[in-house]
């Protein structure tokens, strides 16, 4: 039998064949790329891709997303060269943890050169914003009852330590959890979340478990803390587009 990470290439070589597409990058997105994936949780490939020029010169442009996939064990889509650029112009933080994926499928030169020019694009704002909202949207939707899954504990965790990270570093957090845990912390929450992650390896998706007070409270006062950042962070959106435009141009062959 195949393994996944073979699958995965072949499902890519079909994309570009059928799509008549070039994937100039593809990575794993989400629990698996974060590094602490469920034992059932499924593989979330993301992939950027560009098109024949004559195509971006069409009146009506093809659509600027392939959604290719979706079942129990794999989740396949990418975006469009132009709406990834336009994302990294926006901040979008999203698509930064793509580009900085420890895990990645295929990738290229032309990708080297979207990496290298979107660090002139990272916000703070956008970023800080994204991981507030993620942080306070899991905790309002999941972890407000007496028992919890334990896997929605750390979406609220890793957006709070990024945020946390980009506080102190002022530049785009690392993916990997464990990175994230190498700041500065109180040993009591430390200690938690040690505990957390050795709870979670031998726990399913859907598992519910009794509240973790030291996790819940952390989770509680540092999103309402980071929600006051970025409140008051200035507006630092780099609004010249031009190197995006030239990489842009280069990868298309204009």
């Amino acid at each position: 039998m195949k393994n996944i990470e073979a699958i995965i290439h072949e499902k890519l070589d079909e994309i570009e064949e059928k799509e008549g597409v070039r994937i100039l990058h593809a990575v794993e997105s989400g629990s698996r790329a974060w590094g602490f994936a469920s034992p059932d949780s499924d593989y979330d490939v993301r992939f950027i891709y560009a098109r024949p020029m004559e195509q971006y010169l069409q009146l009506m442009e093809p659509r600027d997303v392939i959604e290719w996939q979706l079942d129990e064990v794999l989740d396949i889509n990418g975006w469009d060269t132009k709406k990834a650029l336009r994302q990294f112009a926006r901040g979008n933080a999203t698509l930064f943890e793509w580009s900085g994926s420890p895990i990645v499928y295929r990738t290229t030169e032309d990708w080297k050169k979207v990496q290298e020019v979107s660090n002139l694009y990272f916000s703070e704002k956008s970023a800080v914003y994204h991981y507030y909202g993620t942080a306070n949207s899991t905790l309002q939707t999941y972890l407000l009852g007496d028992t919890v899954r334990y896997k929605k504990y750390f979406y609220a965790l890793r957006p709070l330590l990024a945020a946390r990270y980009i506080e102190t570093y002022h530049k785009a957090p690392p993916v990997l959890f464990d990175k994230l845990l190498q700041m500065e912390m109180p040993q009591e929450l430390r200690a938690a979340i040690a505990e957390l992650l050795e709870i979670k390896k031998r726990t399913t998706e859907k598992e519910e478990n009794p509240q973790m007070p030291v996790i819940r409270t952390f989770i509680e006062t540092e999103t309402a803390r980071q929600k006051e950042i970025a409140d008051h962070l200035e507006d630092d959106h780099n609004k010249d587009w031009s190197a995006l435009n030239r990489v842009f141009r280069e990868i298309i062959g204009v």
